[in-house]
């Protein structure tokens, strides 16, 4: 099987080589459409009929990602210092996979932890560092049940749902998709919006998942979940038994100021203004942003940033800090 270079993410990290997998068996979806075309009420099917010629049309091989090796994480443990767990398993699931053929798995992960410690950003960074991008799926604005596994196609308006879709209009087999805040899922749908991850979650029978409009199954055994929660009791158990559950803490206060440093140092970078800011943050700065969840770090460091350049500085200093983050309490923070 031919190996395939992507474009690199970041610095000093490994190029993901990526296998090509197929993610749907073409015969399948060509059966579904010639029924169609056979069936009298075609009309009322156009938007099925669709989706099987763009199934078609793009084919159903889809890029595996494989880091090229074990990828140098030190930037990220220095940006997420609350997040050594986490990453020591993506790490472990990196090194089963680099001396072999096989595809990059990683266990379904549940990071659970109070508002605002960055479990979303962690997600965000992790699709990066392998190359396939995010999904991510909301889980406390998800009131209709179908949202992940789709609505049956006789319904008004059906449409296929989120992993359909990630696997068939996107370019990975193993994409990393986010169920945020799972705990809140509405469970006045009338149908239950986690319904699907029973079989998603499970290795074997996430081979063959049927989305329920398309009606064709698809492999989704290669997708990377993450979820996060502040709370597990509101997750059913045999959820929380497909996962590896994370308890991820909120940052002591050396590690907030690594984390507000590294920001600082990340927004600088990723804009062409920085070169007209400092390096390196003040030591009082970094002191105020230690007092913020990580969350509503990077918003106070644009105010910041902002400020300084209005009085034509390039130093920021903590009167160009919001004004609520200096006399805020660590609350919940770890001590």
């Amino acid at each position: 099987m031919t190996s395939h270079s992507l474009v690199p993410q970041a610095p000093g990290l490994s190029l993901p080589v990526a296998q090509m997998r197929s993610v749907f068996h073409p015969v399948d979806v060509e059966r579904k459409l010639a029924r169609l075309q056979e069936g009298s009420q075609q009309r009322e099917y156009d938007n099925l009929r669709s989706v099987y010629e763009r199934m078609l049309e793009r084919g159903p091989e889809r890029f595996q990602v494989k880091p090229r090796g074990i990828p140098d994480m030190a930037a990220l443990y220095d940006q997420l210092p609350n997040f050594t767990d986490v990453l020591d398993d993506v790490r472990r699931h990196v090194a089963l996979a680099q001396d072999s053929s096989d595809g990059l798995e990683v266990t379904p992960m549940l990071l659970l932890g109070p508002p605002g410690i960055g479990k979303t950003h962690f997600a965000r960074q992790l699709a990066e560092l392998l190359g396939t991008g995010m999904n991510l799926l909301p889980m406390s604005s998800m009131t209709a049940g179908w949202l992940l596994s789709g609505s049956s196609s006789q319904w008004k308006g059906a449409r296929p749902g989120k992993v359909f879709e990630a696997l068939v209009e996107g370019e990975y087999a193993n994409p990393v998709i986010v169920v945020d805040e799972i705990d809140k899922a509405s469970s006045e749908a009338q149908y239950d919006p986690l319904g699907a991850l029973y079989s998603l979650l499970e290795h074997d029978t996430a081979q063959s998942f049927t989305d329920e409009f398309a009606e064709v199954a698809i492999d989704a055994s290669q997708v990377i979940w993450i979820t996060t929660a502040n709370d597990s009791r509101g997750i059913p158990d045999p959820i929380l038994n497909r996962m590896n559950v994370f308890e991820v803490e909120a940052p002591t206060p050396e590690q907030a100021r690594r984390i507000a440093a590294s920001l600082y140092a990340g927004i600088r970078a990723g804009h062409d203004w920085g070169r007209l800011l400092d390096p390196e943050p003040l030591d009082d700065v970094l002191d105020c942003l230690a007092q913020m969840p990580p969350r509503e770090m990077r918003r106070a460091l644009m105010t910041g940033f902002g400020n300084a350049r209005l009085d034509r500085r390039s130093t920021v200093e903590v009167a160009d800090l919001p004004r609520a983050a200096a006399g805020r309490s660590r609350i919940g923070f770890v001590q």
